[in-house]
């Protein structure tokens, strides 16, 4: 019964998202390059830890460090680094 219920009021939100969308005419590009934001910060998340340019630290790939780094870019990088040497 809950699944029914969670499932219901996923489609009513996706359907209210989807009127937002067309009547106020956004569009999709900023759909589009938030999802290249996400996998360039995926890719550099990933390039800094099996590169080894930055030693034996490595920066787990999880929504809140790929959040990170598509909000701040590649300081976002430099501040999950520090913050992995200074607290782990």
């Amino acid at each position: 019964m809950k699944s029914i219920i969670l499932w219901g009021v996923l489609t009513v939100s996706l359907l209210l998202i989807l009127v937002i969308l067309f009547r106020r005419r956004i569009g999709f590009k900023w759909i589009s390059t938030f999802g290249v934001h996400l996998v360039l910060a995926a890719l550099g998340i990933y390039v800094v830890n099996y590169s080894g340019l930055v030693g034996e630290v490595s920066i787990p790939i999880n929504p809140a460090t790929i959040g990170t780094v598509t909000v701040l870019g590649l300081p976002g990088v430099a501040l999950l680094y520090g913050l992995k040497i200074t607290l782990f």
